[in-house]
């Protein structure tokens, strides 16, 4: 980040150790998505018999094994950049992240809402992750300005994390009504019904688009055009688009699509941060 650079700062995670970080990341919520769909198994038989990992890509009785080995390797490398950088509990973090992606897996995903504010806490503390990672420069640092900047773009990333995976979490609630009603689960759509969460998807949409022009606004002053541009282009107006078609999807087809399309702003989010090493 060029702020780093300005302010005289060091970071401590960059090279080798950012990729590590990034695979710790990837190897616990791929642990994370073995598991899931280990227990979800007789659920996705009725949801989506033809996208089965398990017992198709990878044999159930190998399932728990490569959770744990996926796992404890994402917990290790936590420990690993712990002991050798100024980082505190990372480690220990990454066992908390495995426990409850467990935990989710086993109950909380069949419960009302707080399987979904978990996953979407999750996604957010990958955001907030690689800050954690600088919590001495943040801690000791003089350079209040360039740590405000730092804190500011991570908190903005993160809460558009929050806030478009609970989107997509509840409209695949929705796409996957009739499994989970089979098996007793007790997801927004059984307990509300498909119109009142259709509502609640609508209301943090309109929060997001909200949120988005409003620092679009504050980006005219800083003449980021390019920025504004590719913000407008490739996230709000995919959101309105998500936003009108949610109110005429009726079939899991339909709801996934709309699943499949919150992926992409998820991704073209994520994507907008190099405009910030451009622009900061």
């Amino acid at each position: 980040m060029p702020v780093y650079t300005t302010y005289a700062i060091k970071p401590e995670i960059y090279g080798f150790n950012f990729v590590l970080l990034c695979l710790s990341s990837i190897f616990i919520a791929a642990a994370g998505y073995i598991i899931n769909d280990y227990f979800d198994l007789n659920i996705d038989m009725v949801n989506k018999p033809d996208k089965m990992v398990v017992d198709k890509i990878i044999h159930r009785r190998w399932t728990i094994a490569w959770h744990q080995i996926l796992s404890i390797t994402g917990i290790a490398i936590g420990f690993y950049l712990d002991y050798h950088n100024k980082i505190f509990l990372l480690g220990l973090s990454h066992i908390v992240c495995v426990t409850l992606l467990f935990i989710y897996s086993i109950s909380l995903k069949k419960k009302f809402l707080i399987g979904n504010i978990i996953i979407s806490l999750l996604t957010a503390w990958v955001i907030l992750v690689v800050t954690w990672c600088e919590n001495y420069n943040i801690i000791y640092s003089t350079n209040s300005l360039g740590i405000n900047k730092i804190l500011r773009e991570t908190f903005l990333f993160a809460g558009f994390a929050f806030i478009i995976s609970l989107i997509r979490e509840v409209v695949k609630d929705m796409e996957d009504i009739e499994g989970d009603r089979r098996y007793g689960c007790k997801t927004m759509p059984i307990i509300w019904g498909i119109n009142a969460t259709k509502v609640f998807v609508a209301v943090w949409l309109i929060v997001l688009i909200a949120v988005l022009v409003i620092a679009q606004a504050y980006a005219v002053h800083l003449h980021w055009w390019l920025s504004i541009g590719y913000c407008t282009l490739l996230i709000i107006i995919p959101l309105l688009v998500i936003f009108r078609r949610l109110f005429t999807a009726k079939t899991a087809e339909d709801f996934h699509s709309l699943s499949s399309l919150i992926k992409l702003v998820m991704l073209t989010g994520i994507l907008s941060m190099f405009f910030f090493r451009y622009y900061a």
